[in-house]
């Protein structure tokens, strides 16, 4: 049976989901959010403070890890969880994204995906076969099937034939999984074609995945054109098993999508941010690089209670950033990782009390931006 299970606690009125995830390294409370740590760390934060922001669960990328400093080294030194002393559950992504934005770099086959490092131009493969392989060796609780992200734009034909291959890719994964502890998620492809997307959930779901994530979003479309593909595809999903929505995103996004029934979001949005200098609020978010901010004594954010606002001015946030101060990424980035952690938990607690769409207006009415 292996160690992985997902229990759907309640749902709300509007769809809103509410769930338990239950993995060998701990519990998961859905809807949750996955900072990206892409090698094997979340930039500029300690696991520490990961779980001071009250981080559950993190995401790694097995197309980094690969590369440098290579699975079976990570494998060998313990696993994963051990290498970057996280205790928590970890999320791996196949890779398929990454191999995706190589661009000349890669060709695709029903093989698999030849490409040239973008590290030192070295040559490789990686099958459905070995990417399962890469992640079962990582040790991640959750892994994900190899798929063919479909760009955009992109004809009906191409989508159709990107879509049937990351099917066929799908059922080798599952052929090639070994180790029943970790949870393999197959992804729905299908581009911007929503007839393509229900095909592609309807037949992932006859392969009986443990989880299914929606896949090749925010690659370029409309945001009314994402959330049109996931609507597409969300019905066919089944309701007793997590759903994953990759790359998403935006607090409003993540309202959005938590609206439609999905589970589990990552992003490196709070953790980019805040390494450049902007800061989510409830109000909005906050560019502290801005000068009107050079003598203000108030914290980033009035209504927030983590460390970076209960010890720390706005000016002082901002001499850091102009200072190049390694400090600045790092009261930046916990500050907007305890935001996103704060928005899931309030999330989970509307829906609850049934309640979710009441938070979702609050919410929606005082953020001022995406």
């Amino acid at each position: 049976m292996g160690s992985f299970e997902f229990r759907l606690e309640h749902t709300d009125p509007s769809g809103a989901r509410l769930g338990r995830m239950r993995t060998a390294h701990g519990d998961v409370d859905t809807p949750v959010f996955a900072p990206v740590g892409t090698q094997a760390t979340v930039k500029a934060i300690t696991p520490a403070l990961l779980a001071e922001a009250g981080v559950r669960m993190v995401l790694s990328n097995t197309y980094h890890l690969y590369l440098r400093p290579g699975h079976e080294l990570i494998r060998d030194l313990g696993g994963l969880h051990r290498f970057m002393g996280w205790s928590g559950p970890i999320l791996t992504d196949s890779g398929g994204y990454q191999v995706f934005s190589l661009g000349e770099l890669r060709k695709i086959t029903e093989e698999g995906v030849r490409f040239r490092s973008h590290l030192d131009g070295s040559q490789h493969l990686i099958t459905p076969e070995r990417a399962t392989a890469v992640q079962e060796a990582l040790g991640a609780d959750i892994i994900m099937a190899f798929d063919d992200c479909t760009p955009y734009p992109a004809t009906e034909d191409y989508t159709r034939q990107s879509m049937l291959l990351t099917l066929r890719w799908a059922q080798r994964c599952l052929k090639a999984q070994g180790n029943a502890d970790q949870a393999l998620f197959g992804i729905v492809q299908g581009g911007m074609y929503p007839d393509l997307r229900r095909e592609s959930a309807q037949r992932l779901v006859e392969m009986d995945f443990k989880g299914y994530a929606i896949g090749g979003l925010s690659v370029g479309e409309t945001r009314e054109m994402m959330f049109e593909m996931a609507d597409a595809a969300i019905g066919f999903l089944p309701e007793e098993k997590p759903r994953y929505m990759m790359g998403v995103g935006t607090p409003v996004d993540i309202l959005d999508a938590v609206r439609l029934g999905i589970d589990m979001f990552d992003c490196v949005m709070p953790t980019r941010n805040g390494r450049n200098g902007t800061l989510f609020t409830r109000r909005g978010k906050l560019s502290i690089k801005r000068s009107e901010f050079a003598s203000d004594p108030r914290p980033p954010d009035e209504e927030c209670s983590c460390y970076t606002c209960r010890n720390f001015s706005r000016a002082y946030l901002r001499h850091l950033f102009q200072a190049c101060e390694i400090l600045s990424s790092v009261l930046n980035t916990f500050h907007n990782l305890h935001f996103y952690m704060q928005l899931m938990e309030g999330i989970r607690k509307s829906i609850a009390e049934n309640r979710f769409m009441e938070y979702y207006s609050d919410f929606v009415n005082s953020y001022n931006g995406e």
